[in-house]
């Protein structure tokens, strides 16, 4: 149950980052959708991160 919580969260986040990426790269009249790239890559990375915190045995 918990992997699902943290799958949720992840699928709402990239959703989230995306949606954001799309209006900033509007409001700031990109030619190129950088934005929509970049955001989710960094919660991606961050999330990956996260996760390997979370499971490593210490």
């Amino acid at each position: 149950m918990r992997y699902a919580g943290l799958a949720m969260q992840f699928l709402v986040s990239i959703g989230l980052t995306i949606f954001i990426g799309l209006k900033v790269d509007k409001w700031l009249h990109f030619s190129f959708p950088l934005l929509v790239w970049l955001l989710p890559l960094l919660i991606i990375i961050g999330i990956i991160v996260k996760i390997i915190k979370d499971t490593a045995k210490k």
